[in-house]
């Protein structure tokens, strides 16, 4: 199959083409490279026209790229498996969306993505204590427990829904703690789904480079303040993948 294939990494800053390694996608060795357009530039490898399973081996490859480049560029990330048929469809995409991209860049400049997950450590105790702490919760436990039959399956359904909505509540809680001591040291945050009862928090923050120390040290007071009841699993820094992630649709205006 002819390598006439660009594959597409991010789009940075930059006057003139630099290479970055044979790291490209598809453990072929292809070389990773800048194209110029004016002061913008997209970094690319040869690839076939192929479609590339979504794996965590061919995502790994595509991060892998977009992290090297960002030791020393601002970085807009694109979208996994995005393919340009020459260099010439790459140029004309830097030109057309240049402002775009130079506004992102702008607000994008410096900026690296941390995440944190939160989970809680001991689930038994953690139903213990909403079981006691929600009176609603405890006077209907009390209420089924002190009957002689055993509870209806509607019963059982009624607890736990209320056992659930109570769960939430407590999560909510204490993920919102941890949001307000983190937020003022931060330009942006997403809070992405939890998975799991023990999960607490599930977020991913966007810091300036300058404040990054101090993000660090707040969020190792937080893993101090909770080291009885939370486990902290702290990453970063990352290139800025939940904040942007360039859509190229060829032949749709780009």
């Amino acid at each position: 199959m002819l390598d006439r294939g660009k594959y597409l990494y991010c789009v940075i800053e930059d006057t003139s083409p630099h290479t970055f390694g044979p790291i490209g996608i598809g453990e072929r060795g292809d070389e990773v490279h800048s194209l110029c357009y004016r002061d913008l530039a997209c970094v690319i490898s040869s690839t076939p026209m192929t479609n590339y399973v979504i794996s965590r081996e061919n995502l790994m490859a595509h991060e892998k790229v977009i992290e090297e480049v960002m030791r020393d560029y601002t970085v807009l990330p694109v979208r996994f498996c995005t393919i340009a048929s020459s260099i010439d469809e790459v140029r004309s995409l830097l030109m057309k969306r240049y402002h775009e991209f130079k506004n992102l860049l702008r607000s994008m400049d410096n900026k690296v993505e941390l995440g944190l997950k939160v989970f809680w450590q001991n689930m038994d105790k953690i139903f213990n204590e909403i079981g006691t702490s929600d009176k609603e919760l405890k006077l209907l436990k009390e209420k089924l427990k002190g009957r002689k039959k055993n509870p209806s399956m509607d019963e059982k359904i009624i607890l736990g829904e209320k056992v659930k909505e109570t769960l939430e509540k407590k999560r909510e809680s204490e993920a919102e703690e941890i949001i307000q001591t983190l937020k003022p040291r931060c330009t942006d945050l997403r809070l992405n789904k939890t998975i799991g009862d023990n999960m607490v928090l599930n977020g991913v923050f966007l810091i300036d480079r300058i404040q990054e120390r101090e993000f660090d040290d707040l969020v190792e007071e937080l893993t101090q303040k909770h080291k009885e009841g939370l486990r902290f699993k702290y990453v970063g820094p990352a290139p800025p993948f939940n904040f942007v992630n360039l859509d190229i649709k060829w032949g749709a205006g780009e």
